[in-house]
């Protein structure tokens, strides 16, 4: 930790009563109980969006109602973060988790899916912890942090889908989403007690409700060296994987014909590779690698993991394509928010972190409807051919520049 950071930290009063170390552990295991939480009702919204009468193209509106709303609340949440500390900001996140899943589990119309959507505009717990991480690990371990962070998250992704489609399987659909809830609500308690209401020093004057939705202070992070074609590269080669991610369970369903407990066989097994990759690979690989050669890395694993992944024709062929995609843009997804992150002043590493995670709305805010529309229209090779395009240009470009 850089001495500026240690000076801050010492001249807020409420650092004192906690531990940095124990903080981290709370805050990796609430990331379990969250991802936990969103897998559970992740599973079981495919299955209950079909039950209520949505197509394909519908289905797709639906997540990118959630893109929208992820993507009006992150950067506002990040800069919320950074003036009002952590406590105040992940209590608000997992609050918005037992709305937007209570809602769900109530839901018995198409308009109520959409609402539940919108409630999720604060669902930032990802985020609200990785600003955490960030103000409390040194700049030189911030990756391999943030990688570890992941691998919590990858554990309630293991978790999730698994638990969710037994409940969704025994109970229906409307118990999962209530069982998520219930988690979330337990995440508050947890926030409340053991989180400081601060992890780095704010300034009196700075803590106003305008300086919260002050555009010029939110997006001026973005001036920072390196800081634009960080989050270019981010949002393009991200495309493709939020096309496949957004359409998985329909093409679970559709084309390998797979019933909600073994899809969610699927997702654990996509999570295990992933909680691997974040927890072990990036720590080992960023000590050795600069963050260009391991972006470089990422895009060429990725767009030969696309090229298989548009020729399977079953699931067990799909699980060994997406073994390569897994590591390749877990690598780049880390590398990258970490970069990030070091463009700004430890002031401002929550609003950076709001914008990066914007980014990541955009994404699913366009890639629902896109691949809504490539699998009604094109089928499921199309996916595949347009991840080869993009992230092929992508690779070429890294390596010109």
């Amino acid at each position: 930790m850089s001495a500026s950071d240690d000076k801050d930290h010492s001249s807020n009063s409420k650092i004192e009563e906690f531990k940095p170390g124990f903080v981290i552990k709370v805050v990796q295991f609430n990331i379990v109980l969250y991802a936990s939480c969103f897998w559970i009702q992740q599973s079981c919204f495919p299955y209950m969006s079909k039950k209520l009468g949505v197509d394909t193209i519908t289905y797709g509106y639906l997540q990118t109602a959630f893109a929208v709303a992820q993507l009006a609340g992150g950067p506002v949440f990040g800069r919320f973060g950074d003036l009002f500390g952590a406590r105040a900001a992940l209590s608000i996140a997992f609050g918005s988790g037992v709305l937007t899943y209570a809602m769900l589990g109530l839901a018995t119309s198409v308009p109520m899916l959409f609402f539940s959507r919108f409630l999720s505009i604060f669902l930032a717990c990802m985020q609200g912890s990785q600003m955490v991480i960030t103000d409390l690990v040194p700049v030189e371990r911030r990756a391999d942090a943030l990688g570890k962070l992941g691998l919590f998250y990858g554990i309630g992704m293991v978790i999730g889908p698994t638990v969710g489609g037994q409940i969704t399987k025994t109970f229906g659909e409307e118990a999962a989403a209530l069982t998520a809830a219930t988690g979330s609500l337990v995440s508050i308690f947890i926030t409340l007690y053991f989180v400081p209401k601060h992890v780095k020093h704010v300034k009196a004057e700075d803590q106003n409700v305008a300086n919260v939705f002050s555009i010029s202070e939110i997006t001026k992070v973005l001036a920072c060296k390196g800081a634009a074609f960080l989050m270019a590269v981010k949002i393009v080669v991200g495309i493709p994987i939020g096309v496949l991610q957004s359409v998985f369970s329909r093409v679970a369903m559709d084309q390998f014909e797979l019933p909600a407990n073994y899809n969610g066989f699927v997702m654990s097994y996509i999570g295990i590779v992933t909680m691997l990759v974040q927890g072990v690979g990036v720590g080992v690989l960023t000590k050795k690698y600069s963050d260009m050669s391991l972006m470089k890395f990422g895009t060429v694993i990725a767009t030969c993991a696309y090229l298989l992944i548009s020729q399977v024709t079953g699931i067990y062929q799909f699980c060994v394509a997406i073994f390569p995609l897994i590591v390749g843009m877990t690598t780049m997804q880390v590398v990258i928010g970490a970069a990030l992150t070091k463009t700004v002043a430890s002031r401002d590493t929550g609003t950076m972190i709001g914008l990066s995670m914007a980014t990541n709305s955009i994404i699913r805010a366009v890639s629902p409807t896109m691949g809504g529309y490539m699998l009604e229209m094109l089928g499921y090779p199309s996916i595949g051919y347009t991840g080869v395009v993009i992230c092929g240009i992508v690779s070429a470009l890294l390596f010109m520049y």
